[in-house]
């Protein structure tokens, strides 16, 4: 992709990915990437973006806004497989390297992908992905789905916080590797 290794960039949605089908279903989403120049696993990526401190505040809020708590040994459990809940989310999909959560009212969803990054010279690294689905909703006057207006009123502030989520995670990994 050739971006700089420390940047999060909208991205395009990979082909076959469990966020793609969701495409294909005819919902909104999103895709934002960055590099990492070590090799990490899918669970170490999983593990630390639900425990970064910017998630954490997340996970505050829902556990007092509508009771559902969570820990960073729930976000281990999730990480390693070993959980199919976190906090207000399911596992709706899981692959070797992918991570597909719905919220518990089915509306929103979260994807998570760390893929394997080779060039010819020796140097190897990781993509990191994360992205974001919205189900439309069909509205009551007609058979027609929309997003909704808490949709669109809230766009620039999903984009801005994908990037810091995103970006929170990747220091976290990173801070995790240099310490190994």
């Amino acid at each position: 992709m050739g971006e700089p290794a420390s940047r999060v960039v909208r991205c395009e949605i990979p082909e076959g990915s469990l966020l793609q089908r969701c495409v294909s279903e005819g919902v909104f989403a999103d895709c934002y990437c960055t590099a990492l120049p070590v090799r990490v696993s899918h669970a170490e990526y999983v593990e630390a973006f639900y425990t970064t401190p910017v998630f954490k505040a997340e996970r505050w809020l829902l556990k007092w806004a509508v009771s559902r708590p969570s820990s960073d040994r729930d976000a281990h459990q999730l990480a390693i497989g070993a959980s199919h809940t976190f906090a207000a989310w399911r596992v709706e999909g899981r692959d070797a390297n992918e991570l597909l959560l719905a919220d518990f009212t089915g509306r929103t969803k979260s994807w998570l992908m760390a893929t394997a990054i080779d060039s010819g010279n020796d140097s190897a690294g990781t993509r990191l992905y994360f992205g974001s689905a919205v189900v439309p909703v069909r509205r009551a006057d007609s058979r027609a789905r929309e997003l909704g207006f808490a949709f669109h009123s809230l766009l620039g502030f999903h984009k801005l916080y994908s990037r810091v989520l995103l970006s929170a995670a990747r220091a976290r990994v990173a801070r995790l590797n240099a310490s190994a």
